[in-house]
């Protein structure tokens, strides 16, 4: 008799990967199918990944991460965490419109196993809880299975509708991103760099905060920006297109996302445009006081090297370690310039 290797139910179906029923003929859903039941709603999505389970969990894990690794995130703010349970604000694009919402997840890295519930869930969802499973199918090879079960409020049918197409999207992109870099965990470190610039501004953090805020003003205050589309929305998010110049004359176009917190003096950003040299982008400006009444602003970048456009756009020959001396210039020296100018506006006689 042929098993599944999971545990059985008394009527000798299968569970799911997380223990739960499977329908009533035994079948799981195929991937990015749904199902129903009552007012409560079920996506199964998995796929493949060429990479050890523990190497896939890993990923999984580290959710503070996710805004590197997941297309679809912008941002995530850890609130807790004592090493199994923990407490999560996230914000992510879905449907293309920002949401923001708390998560609980509870973490099993003997079972390679991620259970998760929102606390808050965005409009116009009422529940939605899930489960990431990583289940390995060889030494190098493994299966990642990421389940929701949902619930909308008054479950009105186009309501329903938008949830199952932005968990399809959000999930299949998810996936895939995640598949994508752990293929790759050999050479990870290689393809992915953090850094960070700082200028000491002799103004208070204010003045600094709101010249770094008032991103819909830049094309005017800074030289390297000739272009910029802003569109602010509630909650201190900001989505813009903004047009660059770089140093030998040409531009290129990206588009971000971004969240403020003016309590902190801090603004996350992800952008979700990239220039052809990098997979994913992400940064953070902060402003704060520094020795002797100063205040000191820094510009925080996290990249994702796109291998497979090195040479395409750095010519014939060149290698990771160029590639990310090249971006570790550009992006500092437009963001070196920002908080420079950021420094005059601050530091004038006059801030208008």
């Amino acid at each position: 008799m042929m098993t599944t290797g999971r545990p059985m139910m008394a009527d000798g179906r299968p569970t799911m990967p997380d223990g739960r029923p499977t329908m009533p003929d035994g079948r799981t859903v195929r991937d990015g199918r749904s199902t129903h039941d009552g007012r409560n709603h079920r996506t199964v999505h998995g796929t493949e990944v060429a990479a050890p389970a523990g190497v896939v969990y890993g990923l999984i894990a580290d959710a503070t991460q996710w805004p590197l690794y997941f297309p679809p995130n912008v941002h995530v703010d850890r609130l807790e965490f004592d090493g199994t349970h923990e407490r999560l604000r996230m914000w992510a694009t879905a449907n293309g419109r920002v949401k923001s919402w708390t998560s609980h997840r509870v973490l099993d890295a003997v079972a390679r196993r991620i259970e998760f519930r929102q606390e808050t869930p965005a409009a116009p969802l009422s529940a939605m809880t899930g489960t990431w499973v990583v289940e390995p199918v060889g030494a190098e090879t493994s299966r990642l299975t990421l389940l929701h079960d949902f619930s909308v409020a008054g479950d009105r049918p186009e309501d329903v509708e938008w949830v199952e197409r932005a968990t399809d999207t959000n999930s299949r992109a998810e996936l895939a991103g995640i598949a994508a870099l752990a293929a790759q965990w050999a050479r990870l470190d290689s393809l992915v760099l953090s850094f960070e610039d700082s200028v000491t501004v002799d103004a208070p953090p204010e003045p600094v905060y709101a010249f770094l805020e008032q991103a819909g003003r830049w094309p005017d205050r800074l030289p390297h920006v000739s272009r910029l589309d802003l569109t602010e929305e509630p909650g201190g998010v900001q989505v813009m297109s903004m047009q660059t110049l770089t140093a030998d004359g040409s531009s290129h176009t990206t588009e971000s996302v971004r969240v403020c917190f003016p309590a902190a003096a801090r603004i996350v950003y992800k952008q979700t445009v990239t220039p052809a040299l990098m997979s994913a982008h992400t940064g953070v400006w902060t402003v704060a006081p520094g020795p002797a009444g100063t205040t000191v602003a820094s510009s925080r970048h996290s990249v994702v090297l796109r291998e497979e456009a090195v040479e395409r756009v750095l010519g014939a020959g060149a290698d990771l370690a160029r590639a990310r001396r090249y971006v570790r210039e550009a992006l500092g020296r437009n963001s070196t310039a920002t908080l420079t100018h950021a420094k005059r506006y601050a530091e004038s006689p006059v801030v208008l």
